[in-house]
């Protein structure tokens, strides 16, 4: 059924008569009726947010934005429905809330915008160039450094955390939950702290070698993981990882 509204002069008017008149004039009051008409739509569209904890009211206030950038691009004569044009300008503006302002630890608003600056030139770097970009290149893309780069889009796994009581299934009936599997002493601690000068050695090598470093020996990572992490190849992280590791036995050695 086609949206209806009163013109001016009391006669129902739809929603294509409205779209084709405002195409024409950009009439302020022509574009406040077509928002009126098409809100719940928007509201329909928010309620699907509603259980990441943020209000109803400021998603659905999020949304009208999409919705009016939507009206003031769509074209009815291309013969797109208005809702199916307009749904994922308003859905991307609400994604674009939650990724600005909805992360689970706080982060430097600095740090914010680079993780969301990284993501997007890393799209458009893997369009470009056929593959999935290096450090390198989203860093001198950026024009940040590349501790800054692996920093800011590493920092992207505080945007959502999981609670220590979340439950995990298990098997048949029974379930866990997460703290569970927390809370032993991790012998791999005492170890490090065999070597007090440890953490110094690994501050003198170059940010990616400490980042596989940390990755493969401390977050237990492999090698085609860490490669996916820092957008290079496995064959990559080996040779940085063996070249770490020679620098870090130089480094060592020395101290002792």
């Amino acid at each position: 059924m086609a949206h209806k509204t009163l013109g001016s002069d009391g006669a129902q008017e739809d929603a294509e008569t409205l779209f084709a008149r405002y195409l024409r004039t950009r009439d302020p009051q022509l574009r406040d009726r077509l928002v009126l008409m098409h809100q719940n739509l928007v509201r329909y569209l928010a309620g699907k947010f509603m259980n990441r904890g943020e209000p109803l009211d400021d998603l659905v206030q999020v949304g009208m934005i999409g919705l009016i950038n939507a009206i003031d691009r769509f074209d009815a004569s291309r013969g797109t429905k208005f809702s199916t044009y307009a749904t994922p300008t308003i859905v991307g503006e609400i994604r674009r809330y939650f990724r600005d302002k909805a992360w689970s630890l706080k982060v430097p608003r600095r740090l914010q915008e680079l993780n969301q600056a990284a993501s997007k030139t890393q799209e458009e770097l893997r369009r470009t160039l056929g593959r999935a970009p290096t450090i390198q290149e989203v860093a001198q893309r950026l024009g940040a450094t590349e501790e800054e780069t692996l920093e800011a889009m590493e920092l992207g796994n505080a945007y959502d955390t999981v609670s220590l009581d979340s439950k995990m299934s298990g098997d048949g009936d029974t379930s866990t939950s997460l703290s569970d599997f927390l809370g032993a002493e991790d012998d791999s601690l005492t170890t490090i702290e065999a070597y007090g000068d440890l953490d110094s050695a690994l501050d003198a090598l170059d940010p990616r070698e400490r980042a596989i470093i940390v990755h493969r020996f401390f977050s237990d990572m492999s090698q085609s993981e860490v490669a996916k992490q820092l957008n290079i190849s496995q064959m990559h992280v080996s040779r940085l990882q063996n070249r770490a590791l020679q620098h870090l036995k130089r480094l060592m050695n020395n101290d002792t």
